[in-house]
């Protein structure tokens, strides 16, 4: 993208797929230290990663995140404090744009946004990337999305159309989240760092402002190994997890969250909803396989279990939306011919249902687990998980993995 108005005025501060943002007079630092992920605390997980268990195990998916920090104390509309951001996941990356993937998804709980779904469950494709970030910001997002296609691929609008599929979850309990801080060039910048490897976690992207059965929630990834009798093959999850109420958690069957007791994000709330999980949860599941879009429908429902192991119930306030697709069958979604598709029988499907489970089971641990705690809108405090403590509760019921 040369010389484009959208990207002017903005500074931005990239590392992997990280991009931070300086925001009035606070400086997010460029380059985080290496953060410990559940397995390095002795969580017990079923199943085998990936190399970076990460949702871009599967290959050609790419990840990028935006995270805006600034400001403190008093929320005033349109200054901040600012704690929120844009995640963008790429199936095919930045090279395949116009190479639509086989996709379904599902709501376990419709209390949320994942707009282009309609369009998902008609045609059973998705074309361009899946973008998250906070409730306020999801119309911005999905014009982004859309002028960064005409940008970048020169798009012709006459001869196609986008439906960009954009999620959401809410963060104005940290965020001045009415003050509409995501700009298009936040997404932009998103769209253009994505890439493969590790991606970081917790307090980042769409994730920045998040809260997680009242300890500080976020960004989260893991993904699971699946051999089959046509090859082995990759189930990835990225989650933006944003729910739950502290009793709930559930960490490898200790029951943590009743464990741990103190210091409650939601203490403060009061009236008649102050006892209601009122978050969401986002699920982005990606696999290499040859599956089919009712496939898929089925292997994105799976999320639910893996929220089930946390502890997490669908309340009636929180939005559990979820969509999985697959890189497999590439030109499928050529107009001429006649596509010749694969896809793995419906009799071996466990397998993927299994990882795709566990992946999101072990996504949403490392997003406790790398989140940091944090301060935002009137000086409200979210504290992280205390690894000290966890370590302490998996060997206290036994579960603590050697390390």
């Amino acid at each position: 993208m040369q010389n484009n108005p959208m990207r002017a005025g903005a500074t931005f501060f990239a590392c992997s797929c990280l991009a931070m943002l300086l925001l009035g007079s606070v400086a997010v630092p460029a380059a985080a230290p290496l953060k410990p992920r559940a397995r390095d605390l002795g969580v017990p997980f079923t199943g085998t990663p990936g190399a970076w268990n990460a949702i871009t195990d599967v290959p050609g998916v790419e990840v990028g995140e935006v995270t805006l920090i600034a400001g403190a104390g008093k929320r005033v509309r349109g200054q901040g404090p600012v704690r929120t951001g844009v995640t963008a996941v790429l199936p095919r990356g930045k090279l395949a744009p116009t190479d639509p993937v086989f996709a379904g998804w599902f709501a376990l709980n419709g209390n949320g946004e994942m707009t282009g779904t309609t369009w998902v469950e008609e045609s059973g494709q998705m074309y361009g990337p899946v973008m998250i970030t906070n409730t306020e910001s999801v119309g911005v997002v999905h014009d982004a999305v859309i002028a960064w296609s005409l940008d970048r691929y020169h798009v012709d609008l006459a001869d196609t159309w986008q439906l960009p599929v954009v999620a959401e979850t809410s963060d104005d309990w940290l965020n001045d989240m009415d003050g509409f801080h995501v700009k298009a060039q936040h997404a932009y910048a998103a769209l253009d760092m994505a890439k493969s490897g590790p991606v970081p976690e917790g307090n980042v992207g769409g994730g920045t402002g998040m809260i997680c059965y009242e300890f500080k929630g976020g960004t989260g990834t893991a993904s699971r190994k699946v051999a089959d009798s046509a090859g082995q093959f990759t189930v990835g999850a990225l989650v933006q997890a944003n729910f739950g109420r502290r009793e709930q958690l559930t960490i490898a069957g200790v029951p943590v969250g009743r464990e741990i007791t103190e210091l409650k994000a939601y203490a403060a709330r009061v009236g008649p909803h102050a006892d209601n999980d009122v978050g969401s949860i986002i699920v982005v599941l990606a696999t290499d396989a040859p599956l089919l879009p009712h496939q898929l429908k089925r292997i994105a429902r799976r999320a639910s279990m893996g929220i089930a192991r946390t502890g997490g119930t669908a309340s009636n306030s929180s939005g559990e939306i979820f969509v999985a697709f697959s890189t497999a069958n590439p030109g499928a979604g050529e107009s001429t011919g006649m596509p010749a598709l694969k896809m793995i029988p419906n009799e071996r499907m466990s397998p993927f249902f299994q990882a795709a489970a566990e992946a999101t089971d072990e996504a949403i641990v490392n997003a406790l687990v790398a989140a940091e705690t944090m301060s935002g809108a009137n000086d409200r405090r979210v504290i992280a998980l205390p690894h000290d403590q966890l370590m302490a509760l998996l060997a206290k019921y036994n579960r603590l993995a050697a390390h």
